[in-house]
């Protein structure tokens, strides 16, 4: 069903948009056709888009694109997810017709682990990850055994792992890169015990913890932003910002709906990226 609905959406819309390629100039002209489409009250009026999300930032920066879309007769519903497995799992089974939670990296690690048939449509926004204060409130002088909980999941324990690293705590083997784990750290000098926890269940911990590197949205969620609460993120030039770009996300050949493009046009507007600038405090920042 989910196929046929596909298929009767692309053909009553093929019309309105002719395709676009994969590479970036090729996206950026279908989204702009898609945009100008919708603006003239071409067919995808009456269009309704489910799209999940993670609460903070995807779900409020969705909420601006939201506003965009229905001035242009498009309805956009947005569901929220606190975890980063059903979101990905929902779009796969055709529940919501895309996701924004997730950088290209998980997405990549995340259909080889479960088998599914996601792709980026365009990257939105980067978010810097931190080292947070827990029960210990400087890096300066680390206590020898200090415990630091890290996320759990392949691609992000690897960015946390490179962040210590790139602090002095520790010491990750060359060429580890953004696949680092545990096993790859070859020089400890403070002793640091690496906890590795559900990314969500991070912010909860720093009670129990001398450190949390956390990600950008659950930071967020928790009222922390890295611009003023974290004691060290992200460098901007560090390969993890350039690669964890946070991606809109669809199955497989659906990248070039119509309606799909028109999302992505209001996700890369003005509105959006004033919106994420005057918000977030550089805990999110705008890819486009």
């Amino acid at each position: 069903m989910k196929k046929l609905i596909s298929a009767i959406l692309a053909g009553t819309l093929a019309l309105s948009l002719a395709a676009c390629g994969s590479s970036a100039s090729s996206s950026a002209a279908a989204s702009s056709q898609a945009a100008a489409t919708a603006e003239s009250g071409g067919d995808l009026a009456g269009t309704t888009i489910r799209v999940a999300a993670s609460p903070t930032p995807h779900a409020e920066i969705l909420n601006v694109a939201k506003e965009i879309l229905a001035g242009q007769g498009v309805t956009l519903e947005v569901v929220e997810f606190s975890d980063y497995v059903q979101p990905n799992m929902v779009t796969e089974s055709g529940e919501v017709d895309a996701n924004y939670f997730q950088h290209q990296q998980y997405l990549d690690a995340f259909n080889e682990e479960n088998g599914t048939h996601l792709v980026s449509v365009g990257a939105i926004h980067y978010e810097p990850f931190g080292i947070y204060p827990g029960k210990s409130s400087s890096l300066d002088e680390i206590a020898d055994g200090a415990v630091i909980a890290v996320p759990n999941d392949t691609t992000n324990e690897a960015r946390a792992l490179q962040l210590l690293a790139a602090q002095g705590i520790i010491t990750i083997r060359d060429g580890a890169g953004l696949t680092a784990t545990v096993n790859d750290i070859t020089e400890n000098p403070h002793n640091v015990q690496i906890e590795e926890l559900e990314a969500a269940q991070l912010p909860r911990t720093l009670a129990d913890v001398d450190y949390a590197v956390i990600n950008g949205n659950y930071a967020l969620e928790a009222g922390f932003t890295a611009g003023e609460d974290a004691l060290a993120t992200e460098d901007a030039a560090s390969e993890a910002a350039q690669t964890y770009a946070n991606v809109l996300v669809v199955e497989e050949g659906r990248e070039n709906d119509p309606a799909i493009q028109a999302l992505l046009a209001a996700l890369e507007s003005q509105e959006v990226k004033d919106f994420i600038e005057q918000t977030y405090n550089g805990a999110v920042v705008p890819l486009f």
